[in-house]
C-alpha cells in the first residue's frame, strides 16, 4: 500500500483540482482530505456520506453559577486570559471559550469545585462513498484548534479502509503551507507530490515545503501547475528543484477548462476536450512510475 501526499506550500495553486483527477486516475484508491481547516475536495467529488462523528481535540472549562462563591482563585491562576471578571454580576466569573486553552488550571484549583472540565466537540469527521473509492474527510469548527490531532484522524481511518478493502493506494490532499497539519498530513508518508505555481511566492514557498519534506526524510516531486503564464520562472524553478534533488514529474497548462470542471463538479481529466487533462494524465503517469505504484 502506497500512501501519496499532494501539497503545496501556499493556497490556491490547484492542489486540491490535481488529487480530484488523480482520484479518477488512481486505481481505486482511498481518499483523505486534510485540509481540515478549510476542506473542498467534496466539493468536487460529491461524497455520499456514510459515517458521520464529532471529533473531540481537547476539554474546556466551565464555571457552574450555582457552585462558584466569586473566590477569583480561576481569574487570579488563568494565563491565558480566558477568566472574564463579570462586574456586578453572579457569579462574578466566566470563562471565554475562544480564549481558554483547556490546561484544567483553574478546574483543579477551583476550591468551590464549581469548574467543570468537560470534552469539546471541536469538529466532526466523515467516511463517504465517492465515484472513485472511499473517502474520509473532516470539518474543524470556526477558531477551533488541534487540527494536527484531526488530520492524524483523517489518515489513520484512510489506512484502516485501505487495509480492510484491500486498496493499494492513498491519495492524500494535504493542507496548504508548512505548519502543524501539514506535519500531520506528511509523517510517515510514502512520497509527496508538491503542486506550485511559476510566480515569486511560488518560488519561495516551494523551497519551504521541500526543506519540510527533506526534513521528515520523504521523498518529494514537483508539478509545476499553469507553467505557461511565466515560463521564465518555470524554467528557474525546475533548476533550482533539480538542485534540490526534487525531481518535477509534469507541467499542467493554464486553461479555463479547469475552472469549468469545477462548475461541473467533475475532475479536469473527464471534461471532454480540456487540454489540462494531458498534462494531468502525463503527471500521474510519471509520478506513478517513479514510486512504482500500479496505475490505470
Amino acid at each position: 500500500m502506497k500512501e501519496i501526499v499532494v501539497i503545496s506550500g501556499k493556497g490556491g495553486t490547484g492542489k486540491t483540482s490535481l488529487v480530484a483527477s488523480l482520484a479518477a486516475l488512481a486505481q481505486r484508491p482511498v481518499l483523505a482530505d486534510c485540509d481540515v481547516d478549510a476542506a473542498d475536495l467534496h466539493l468536487v467529488l460529491e461524497p455520499l456520506v456514510r459515517e458521520e462523528n464529532d471529533f473531540s481535540g481537547g476539554k474546556m472549562a466551565r464555571i457552574i453559577a450555582d457552585k462558584c462563591s466569586s473566590c477569583g482563585k480561576c481569574f487570579e491562576l488563568c494565563r491565558f486570559g480566558a477568566v472574564v471578571k463579570n462586574e456586578n454580576q453572579t457569579p462574578g466569573f466566566s470563562i471565554d471559550q475562544v480564549a481558554c486553552e483547556g490546561c484544567g488550571v483553574c478546574s483543579y484549583f477551583c476550591p468551590e469545585g464549581a469548574i467543570e472540565f468537560k470534552t469539546a466537540i471541536n469538529g466532526q469527521w466523515f467516511i463517504s462513498d465517492t465515484r472513485y473509492g472511499p473517502m474520509v474527510h473532516a470539518r474543524l469548527g470556526i477558531a477551533e484548534e488541534n487540527s494536527g490531532k484531526l488530520v492524524a484522524l483523517v489518515r489513520s481511518q484512510a489506512k484502516m479502509i485501505a487495509e480492510r478493502e484491500n486498496l493499494s493506494c492513498i491519495v492524500v490532499d494535504g493542507p496548504p503551507g508548512i505548519g502543524c497539519p501539514v506535519i500531520a498530513s506528511i509523517t510517515g508518508a510514502d512520497a509527496v507530490l508538491i503542486v506550485t505555481e511559476p510566480t515569486v511566492s511560488g518560488e519561495h514557498d516551494l523551497e519551504r515545503v521541500v526543506e519540510l519534506a527533506r526534513h521528515f526524510d520523504i521523498p518529494a516531486y514537483l508539478c509545476i501547475n499553469k507553467f505557461d503564464i511565466n515560463p521564465a520562472m518555470t524554467g528557474k524553478i525546475e533548476r533550482k528543484a533539480a538542485a534540490e534533488g526534487v525531481k518535477v514529474v509534469g507541467r499542467i497548462r493554464y486553461d479555463r477548462s479547469v475552472t469549468e470542471a469545477q462548475i461541473k463538479k467533475i475532475p479536469v481529466v473527464l471534461l471532454a476536450g480540456a487540454p489540462p487533462a494531458e498534462d494531468i494524465r502525463d503527471v500521474w503517469s510519471n509520478f506513478a512510475n517513479e514510486i512504482n505504484l500500479q496505475k490505470k
